[in-house]
């Protein structure tokens, strides 16, 4: 596999996209208002502790409190975003009987580190685990452990870094070994451990004063998350599309990994970078609800906070010869596009996966076993739980951050992110009842009504009789201008109280006005 890494960075904006085989396989973003969190260690102080649900919220600054369940106090590094590497599994026993009130009190100060960015409505979910990854090793300074990445298969090799790990760990401290570990010798390893301790020994230093709460270590940045984590033996190449992004990259890669400093390169113009690898159209794409197969089918993805549903339809392919084989051949290529959508759009969580029904066990095992292959060169962690007596598919992603789509996209300020608005139907009634309301308040000479014209399209059709008829009703003068440039739920009512205000209104708005006779 080809695999490479465009780095774009203009206007104070990083972007970086993964490429593998031509096709864009990841993308990271990274601003002012959007900056990595995951991994920042703070010194918070407790505000609440809930025994019923086994967690306390920590003030650390942000917006939102951020939440230590009981399970994640000394005793659960699991869920950090190390894909691959070999760590302790909690005591689930432990974790269950451990009451959190035991531990935590509140206005207590305490040390958290960042597991989960804040999504939607919850804050970020923190370890009391402090953990700090290098390019080689995981350093480990809240316990006493030796791993190694899963990732790798070759058991003397497993053997062998575990011995170089217990040989290079400080005194009370532990190590994983991560997967770019696989073959190095033990110099490589010497510089990663000292400064990991460094930084270490700085955190312990800055948590003994301040005020609380406070950071006490940020991760690096984009960049160095790129070349620490995404720069691997099987990249090809970075590509660095301006001069100044290009020296602070190369200066990040000779501390960390200086061997891979001539896989680094320049790329002309700073506009086209994105543009020749088609990584715009592709971060278009994956903020579609719809997204087309090769073969012609389609797939719809739907996000809820709870859960992403998607389903698998043939659309436009209608195959040769077998209504079966049609089927099948639709949910395989859905299958490897789902497997790229999730990855593509980061999206975490359960998904549910409606695909075309099947009758044969065979075919649904294919497709089964097609998505698991298809979900292995993802980072994070993936498990196809199978298929429901529904016919459903499940599967699990590890959700440590936003998706794709909520740092691109903001929340429809018209429909509050429902996806719909009310019918015209469901706005004129509203309008209606309200004329009533007012007019039965306080008696008007006469309402003024602004609106869409789809809106009023029924009391303006032939000749306002409509709106002749509920003028007469309501024992009110009616006049009504349209706006196609007004959303179409919004309206004004407006109150007129002589015959001078309606005229004066009426000359105001001549080229887009609808009157009625005067009743009064």
């Amino acid at each position: 596999m080809e695999k490479k890494i465009v780095i774009d960075k203009n206007r104070g904006k990083t972007r970086v996209a993964v490429i593998e085989d031509g096709r864009v396989a990841e993308i990271y973003n990274e601003d002012e208002q959007n900056q990595r969190l995951i991994g920042s260690v703070y010194r918070g102080k407790v505000q609440n502790v809930l025994q019923g649900m086994n967690v306390a919220f920590i003030d650390i600054g942000h917006e939102k409190n951020a939440f230590l369940y009981a399970g994640d106090i000394n005793t659960d590094i699991g869920s950090f975003e190390f894909k691959g590497e070999s760590i302790p599994t909690p005591a689930e026993k432990h974790s269950k009987d451990m009451h959190i009130a035991d531990h935590i009190k509140i206005g207590q100060e305490i040390t958290v580190q960042i597991m989960k960015e804040a999504i939607g409505t919850k804050g970020a979910r923190v370890s009391t685990n402090v953990t700090l990854p290098g390019k080689f090793v995981v350093l480990l300074p809240m316990m006493n452990y030796i791993g190694v990445s899963h990732k790798i298969n070759n058991e003397a090799e497993r053997m062998r870094l575990r011995e170089v790990a217990k040989s290079i760990c400080p005194p009370g401290l532990g190590l994983i070994m991560r997967t770019q570990a696989e073959g190095k010798n033990e110099e490589d390893f010497i510089d990663d451990v000292s400064y990991l301790v460094e930084k270490w020994n700085l955190i312990k230093e800055r948590e003994q004063k301040g005020k609380v709460p406070r950071l006490l270590y940020k991760d690096e940045s984009l960049l160095n998350y790129v070349v620490r984590d995404l720069f691997s033996e099987d990249v090809s190449e970075i590509l660095v599309n301006s001069d100044e992004t290009f020296k602070l990259v190369r200066e990040i890669c000779s501390t960390i990994a200086p061997a891979q400093l001539g896989r680094i390169k320049r790329y002309g113009n700073e506009r086209m970078s994105f543009m020749k690898y088609d990584i715009e159209a592709a971060i278009n794409g994956a903020v579609r609800r719809k997204v087309w197969l090769e073969n012609g089918g389609y797939i719809i993805i739907d996000n809820t906070e709870a859960l992403t549903a998607i389903d698998v339809n043939t659309g436009r392919y209608v195959g040769k010869n077998d209504l079966n084989e049609t089927i099948l051949n639709t949910n395989l290529e859905a299958a490897e596009i789902i497997a790229q959508q999730l990855r593509l759009r980061d999206i975490g969580g359960i998904v549910i996966i409606d695909f075309i029904d099947m009758v044969c066990d065979e075919h649904k095992n294919m497709v089964i076993d097609a998505l698991k292959a298809a979900c292995k060169n993802d980072r994070s962690s993936v498990t196809v739980v199978g298929m429901t007596h529904l016919g459903l598919v499940e599967l699990t992603r590890k959700k440590v951050k936003n998706r794709l789509s909520s740092v691109l996209l903001n929340p429809c300020p018209y429909c509050n992110g429902t996806g719909r608005v009310f019918s015209e139907a469901v706005i004129l009634e509203a309008i209606e009842k309200e004329l009533k309301q007012q007019n039965d308040i306080h008696s008007h000479w006469g309402f003024a009504v602004e609106a869409h014209p789809s809106v009023v399209k029924d009391w303006i059709d032939e000749d306002c009789k409509v709106l002749y008829i509920l003028s007469n009703e309501l024992q009110v003068n009616l006049v009504v201008a349209t706006d196609e440039n007004m959303h179409v739920e919004n309206y004004n009512i407006i109150p007129l109280d002589t015959q001078d205000d309606y005229d004066s209104y009426i000359t105001r708005t001549r080229d887009r006005v609808y009157v009625t006779p005067v009743v009064n």
